[in-house]
């Protein structure tokens, strides 16, 4: 009946009180996702720019220092809590392993290796999601390695024909950096960590003192001031970058399977190539129009939705009412 309560009941698959909070809605994923495929598909411009005037870490110290403190004052001005002992040692493990490695170590790497191969081996980051899914007990479906392979195909004829120079120094950087994020991010999921924005306040901090601790191991300064362009781009990723785009990564660990979370590392290719094109003036290979098809096929299966199986329910009118795993939801 129009506007009845239908009530599913999601066989073996209790919704659990600590995620009743963090079941997604359509808008919300819809929404970071496309902060993740376009904010981030802009950063590898933003950071050569900031890079020009800014050190690789001391860039990355500045970026989530100021991201965090600004998100730290808005969550507590919103009554948010301080996070525990326990909550601020585990923020500080996940900002280490995503934000200091991982993309602390692509900006390292960027100093030295071209934007394809740079581009190639950072697409490969949701095969290292897919592994340590595997390692954390839920191998991803036959659907989503289909559309793995899909994506990586299209990653490398996006790339083909492109600058695939690099040091064996920066090359170690981005792999070491693709895992570092990739365990990060599913290792986040099993810990107990802030709520909301606080989570990302207290890794930005963290991630940033901890590449701040890099910058001057490495002796890194300022050898002139900076220009105005690098700090239109460092104020770009601290905005745009880390505030917003940060903060949607977050939701969608979450709220949404691996694959999904990490589809946005095929697409930010296309899109900094189109930046590209569009800003710096730079051609768009004939065999990109092949593998941009192929990269958008493969994040389509990978959002495809995925049905739940349901179990009988008693009529509205039995005694026996829906225990623990029911959903109510309304047409």
């Amino acid at each position: 009946m129009e506007g009845a309560p239908v009530r599913l009941a999601v066989a073996n698959h209790p919704v659990p009180p600590d995620l009743a909070g963090k079941i997604p809605s359509r808008m919300g994923v819809a929404i970071s996702l496309f902060a993740l495929y376009v904010i981030w598909g802009s950063t590898y411009l933003a950071m050569r720019v900031a890079m020009e005037s800014f050190p690789a870490f001391r860039m990355g110290a500045l970026r989530f220092l100021v991201a965090g403190a600004a998100l730290l004052l808005f969550a507590r001005s919103r009554g948010a809590p301080l996070p525990t002992p326990i909550q601020w040692r585990n923020a500080a493990m996940i900002g280490t392993l995503l934000l200091a490695f991982g993309n602390g170590g692509v900006a390292y790497a960027e100093q030295t290796v071209g934007s394809g191969l740079a581009a190639l081996v950072i697409s490969a980051m949701p095969l290292w999601m897919a592994g340590f899914s595997g390692l954390f007990g839920k191998w991803p479906s036959l659907g989503d390695w289909g559309a793995l392979a899909l994506g990586a195909l299209g990653i490398v004829l996006l790339n083909h024909g492109s600058d695939l120079r690099g040091s064996p120094a920066g090359m170690a950087a981005l792999l070491f950096a693709s895992g570092s994020w990739a365990f990060g991010s599913l290792w986040s999921r099993r810990l107990d960590l802030p709520q909301g924005s606080m989570a990302a306040a207290a890794e930005m901090l963290a991630g940033g003192a901890v590449l701040y601790g890099l910058s001057l191991a490495r002796g890194e300064h300022l050898s002139a001031p900076p220009s105005w362009r690098s700090v239109a781009a460092l104020a770009y990723l601290v905005f745009f970058g880390s505030l917003v785009a940060y903060s949607a990564y977050l939701y969608l660990l979450a709220r949404v399977r691996p694959a999904v979370a990490s589809s946005y590392a095929y697409v930010n290719p296309v899109i900094a190539m189109l930046l590209g094109a569009a800003l710096g003036g730079e051609a768009i290979q004939p065999m990109a129009l092949l593998a941009m098809p192929l990269i958008l096929a493969s994040v389509a299966v990978v959002l495809r939705p995925r049905r739940a199986r349901l179990a009988p329910v008693e009529p509205e009118s039995s005694p026996v009412r829906a225990g623990a795993g029911t959903v109510v939801a309304r047409r």
